[in-house]
């Protein structure tokens, strides 16, 4: 409920900085709700690689390639599931 206003000036600098026809596949950000049976929620926010400059704007730190498990599109493009999360057919963008 709190990260909401955070969560639009991320969607907004990604969407300024990568957005057009141009933008690579790999461009975009993912977000996750983790509760683990806790009455509040922490919200996480993935940038790929290629995302770097919009992470660093919101201080972001360098982790491993999440699980695309339970991971929401918070910007860029449906094409992104296939480009980074390859091999998962659950996320693959009809030809």
């Amino acid at each position: 409920m709190l990260a909401g206003e955070i969560l639009e000036q991320i969607r907004t600098l990604f969407l300024s900085s990568y957005a057009g026809p141009d933008a690579a596949k790999d461009m975009a950000v993912f977000v996750r709700h983790e509760s683990e049976g806790r009455l509040h929620c922490e919200v996480h926010v993935y940038f790929p690689p290629a995302a770097i400059e919009v992470a660093e704007a919101f201080g972001a730190t360098p982790c491993t390639k999440p699980s695309p498990a339970d991971l929401g599109l918070l910007a860029g493009s449906e094409a992104s599931w296939g480009s980074l999360f390859p091999g998962n057919n659950r996320f693959k963008t009809p030809a």
